[in-house]
């Protein structure tokens, strides 16, 4: 089926200017020309159908040099016309075209009018939309291959309790429930944050930002000590409550390197940087170990413990210390022992030395009354076998 096109079509000229415009962002934001060019013909051509109150048979045409723009009205050929916005008859066709026959397309070019300011500011909508969309897909590409690592900003404001952190490219949101308690920031302050989260929507990628997540003290210590940088020292696990405390297992894979004094440095420099990015938060660095007892002897560090017991089954440990250690090893509100425990991921129960051989005394104490209420029951039931001689007995 032949398509005719009419000669002297009308022409409406974009401007020159905008056409510089799609091929300067072309070139500064990598996105394609013929992109926006499609993506502006649409636009147009959606706003031509609105306009004309036709479909599918329009057409738009832009020329990408000169920037022209036509409107172009498709009809079909027939005997007897039935819809004229979709439908021409022959003997009219005729007169644009004389080669023109029945099953034939052929395309009007429709007045344009007032059109072009309609145009033009379609094609600058989409030109922004396309330039935001594409601006949005290099920055989610860039950080969702950041997400998990540390990243440095400038504090621009807050809103409900929030920061907003500008990361170079775009802005970051550090929410209230990420930030360490009691710390405070000002616009201008230059901080460093854990990238929790790149999250896609319909305003651009959401850059979610932590300061209070455990791998934030991981990323520090990654940053101010070489051998875990090079894998050679590395860490198990961190367990946190943020502002106050932290615990940190490490393990060396090279027997002649030392992962505690490693992390902690020359005369303490290395744990004293991270510490001085957690405006003071203490930290305990605790060497791994399989053996259970062991380790969790060194959780409760800095408190130094006697003994430990543990239960394999129900993976809950007795700890023993001293009467001067037991409030050291409890710690503040519970804090050490509860930091202990999520650290060697075991129940954890701590007694004094002298609670403990009180214990001891009490269990000893039961085992002999048991003991003789047994050795009584065997007697008991001798004299219920024999009564006379137990009657004896218990005169004598």
């Amino acid at each position: 089926m032949p398509t005719f096109f009419l000669k002297g079509r009308i022409r409406f000229s974009m401007s020159r200017e905008l056409i510089n415009v799609i091929e300067q962002i072309s070139r500064e934001k990598g996105i394609k020309g013929n992109v926006i060019l499609e993506a502006v013909k649409a636009a147009l051509l959606s706003a031509a159908k609105k306009r004309y109150g036709v479909t599918d048979n329009l057409q738009v045409e832009i020329d990408a040099k000169s920037g022209q723009i036509q409107v172009i009205l498709i009809k079909k050929i027939v005997e007897e016309v039935t819809n004229p916005k979709e439908e021409l008859s022959l003997e009219e066709a005729r007169t644009m075209d004389e080669e023109a026959d029945l099953g034939d397309e052929i395309g009007a070019v429709i007045e344009i009018g007032d059109f072009g300011r309609i145009a033009a500011q379609a094609a600058k909508q989409v030109i922004f939309q396309k330039v935001r969309e594409a601006e949005w897909d290099a920055v989610y590409k860039d950080f969702i291959d950041r997400q998990g690592e540390l990243v440095h900003g400038v504090i621009l404001g807050q809103e409900n309790r929030n920061y907003i952190v500008d990361l170079g490219k775009t802005e970051g949101l550090l929410p209230v429930k990420e930030q360490i308690p009691r710390e405070t920031f000002k616009r201008g302050d230059r901080i460093k944050a854990y990238l929790l989260e790149v999250k896609p929507s319909a305003k651009g990628p959401q850059l979610i930002l932590s300061r209070s997540h455990p791998n934030f003290v991981s990323k520090l210590f990654a940053t101010e000590v070489p051998e875990i940088y090079e894998r050679i020292v590395e860490i198990k696990d961190v367990v946190r409550e943020p502002g106050d405390r932290t615990k940190i297992s490490v393990f060396s894979k090279d027997t002649a390197v030392d992962p505690v004094g490693a992390c902690v440095g020359m005369k303490g420099s290395r744990v004293q940087a991270v510490v001085r990015e957690l405006r003071g938060e203490k930290i305990d660095i605790i060497p791994w170990s399989e053996d259970p007892r062991v380790f969790i002897a060194e959780a409760l560090s800095p408190a130094v413990v006697d003994r430990v017991g543990i239960n394999e089954e129900e993976k809950s440990a007795l700890v023993v210390v001293t009467d001067q250690q037991l409030s050291l090893a409890i710690g503040k509100k519970g804090q050490n022992v509860r930091l202990a425990a999520k650290l060697s991921n075991w129940k954890i129960d701590i007694i004094s030395e002298t609670d403990y051989e009180l214990k001891r005394a009490k269990e000893k104490e039961i085992e002999i009354s048991q003991s003789m209420a047994r050795e009584m029951g065997v007697e008991q039931e001798l004299a219920n076998e024999n009564p006379e001689s137990s009657n004896e007995e218990s005169l004598t």
